[in-house]
């Protein structure tokens, strides 16, 4: 007989993640709860209850067996009286729960201890979210908060649930559990469970059937998702124990799902309070205002630096803060004796006019990009920029800013690589859906300007501002909502540039704000008006390191983080399958 309690108490580190914590007072030990962890407890506690695990067998309660011929003559009474209806299709035979079970249990359909009473199909004409009428209880309603559907039409009283009645999502997500309300309807692809006996004890009964639908998890019918019929709910395999064995599993099952309710309690408020912390850090870090301040908040976190990236959110957040410092000049030092963002910016400006002047890339596009460079311009009132920096709009910053053939391109089984926005994540180029075109649709599609290696390729939708640079050796089509930046070579550095999309605050720097009825997108002028905080040339080349060294530093501890949640999850799995 297994001892969950003591069980969880022997192994609570298992299901912990543990976290070093300095301070002042030197290094402590604090611990956050895993919730996968917790998760399989719950599955554990389940596991062993249906199996007879959870609590001892007591001989004086007598044999299931016995109580079936019971249980078969008050059914038969309850369809007599028209309380319970007949089962419709066709029901699986004898019950199998696939385990082996308790000499003193049964296994019986679940339509042997209970009916599985059908919602019906209301009319959403009726429907409401402002209280009139009943509450209509819908599949993402059971064993979830009410979503506050109601409806004011005619019903029939057989479909009217009460506080405390056990109901069954039969798309999606299988679950069993009790509507928590007042008097509700119960709509289409939802069930009810209507007991007829008192040798059956409701709340174990919710128990095994709930373990039992997780397994039928993935049936496939008519529809596009996980579906359940009435009739493969009536035959589902229903350990079945004595009356008073069933009170007592519940019992302990109560008990122990309070435990693992307190351990979840425990580890959403850590990680809630881990999160605050790590925020409140790194905005100290980000807003501090001199060079004294950044050193003291950097000290401070690095002090702190085992306690606070313990998870992949946390890390994500130190390396969204870097880049952010990047951008600000708060990451390296600014030198007043090197030539100024302005001057840079006006050798930009001066070599772009020299080369679209002689028709660079081709008449048309050259043409295009003069016209749209002289209408760039840099709004006043902007946030101050350390000494020798300059702001300056994408078309300013570039040697020309083009956007995609607006038009769905024909693909091919291989040839050039198409790049959509599904390939550009996180500041990388990837194979997601890989799509390819032909020869002829790439010269079709590239009639503006082929993409070149050290090219800043941007999305504009799906998710918006999403950016990466071409890599060498990479021969690539621009596909839709896509566009790219070519820089004036030997000045603004691409690796920086590509920084400035990386930065949490990018949105704020587009001018023309995005656009969309149903999916937000960039306008093409939206990309190319962002605003960009251009440093000194070799600031830039500074920063780029530096980021570059902190990266990889992120890159490193996340790995470890991974790997140690890897093994926990591993270690916690071990242990439950061999509890069960």
């Amino acid at each position: 007989m297994t001892d969950v309690s003591q069980l969880i108490t022997e192994h609570l580190d298992v299901w912990t993640s543990s976290v070093e914590k300095k301070s002042g007072a030197g290094r402590g030990s604090g611990k956050l709860v895993s919730l996968h962890g917790i998760q399989r407890l719950r599955e554990l506690i389940l596991g062993l209850a249906v199996r007879g695990k959870l609590v001892p067998q007591e001989p004086q309660e007598g044999n299931a067996t016995d109580l079936l011929s019971a249980l078969a003559e008050e059914k038969r009474a309850a369809l007599a009286e028209g309380l319970i209806k007949p089962v419709r299709g066709k029901l699986d035979g004898p019950a199998d729960v696939g385990f082996e079970l308790p000499e003193n249990w049964a296994a019986v359909r679940l339509d042997e201890a209970a009916w599985s009473q059908a919602g019906f199909a209301f009319k959403s004409r009726s429907f409401n979210e402002i209280g009139a009428g009943f509450p209509l209880i819908r599949i993402r309603d059971v064993g979830k908060e009410f979503s506050g559907t109601f409806f004011e039409g005619p019903y029939r009283e057989e479909f009217l649930v009460q506080n405390g009645d056990y109901l069954i999502s039969m798309d999606g997500e299988f679950r069993v559990a009790p509507w928590r309300g007042p008097l509700a309807l119960l709509n289409q692809r939802v069930s009810r469970l209507v007991f007829f006996s008192d040798l059956v004890v409701p709340e174990f009964i919710a128990i095994a059937l709930q373990f039992e639908l997780s397994a039928l998890q993935g049936i496939k019918a008519y529809t596009t998702v996980d579906h359940l019929s009435g009739a493969q709910i009536a035959s589902s395999a229903i350990p079945f124990p004595p009356t008073a064995e069933q009170h007592r599993i519940v019992a302990k099952v109560d008990e122990l799902m309070g435990l693992c309710d307190t351990l979840e309690a425990q580890a959403e408020g850590s990680l809630k309070a881990h999160q605050t912390l790590v925020e409140t850090c790194l905005a100290a870090l980000a807003n501090g205002q001199t060079p004294e301040d950044l050193a003291q908040n950097w000290a401070r976190i690095e002090a702190n630096f085992d306690a606070l990236f313990t998870t992949e959110e946390s890390i994500e957040k130190l390396r969204q803060t870097i880049y952010l410092l990047a951008i600000k000049g708060k990451l390296v030092a600014q030198d007043p004796d090197e030539v100024s963002a302005q001057h840079l910016l006006q050798e930009v400006a001066d070599r772009r006019l020299e080369l679209l002047e002689a028709g660079y890339p081709n008449e048309k596009e050259a043409k295009t990009q003069i016209k749209k460079s002289e209408k760039q311009t840099v709004p006043e009132g902007l946030q101050e920029l350390p000494p020798g920096w300059e702001w300056a709009t994408l078309m300013q910053a570039s040697l020309m800013v083009i956007d995609c053939k607006n038009k769905t391109a024909p693909y091919s089984e291989d040839g050039v690589r198409l790049i959509r926005t599904t390939n550009v994540r996180n500041g990388r180029l990837n194979d997601t859906d890989q799509k390819y075109v032909d020869e002829k649709t790439f010269e079709a599609w590239s009639l503006r300007a082929k993409p070149e290696p050290g090219d800043l390729l941007i999305t504009r939708e799906a998710p918006m501002g999403e950016a990466c640079l071409i890599p060498e050796g990479e021969r690539l089509c621009l596909g839709q909502r896509m566009m790219l930046a070519r820089l004036v070579p030997d000045t603004i550095n691409k690796d920086y540039l590509l920084i400035t999309f990386l930065a949490p605050d990018l949105m704020d720097r587009v001018q023309d704000k995005p656009l969309g009825m149903t999916v937000e997108h960039l306008r093409v002028g939206g990309v190319e008006t962002l605003l960009v905080p251009i440093p000194p040339k070799a600031e830039q080349a500074r920063i780029v390191d530096r980021v570059h060294r902190l990266v990889a530093l992120c890159d490193e501890v996340k790995t470890r983080v991974q790997i140690a949640q890897g093994l926990q999850k591993t270690l916690s799995d071990t242990l439950v399958e061999r509890a069960a």
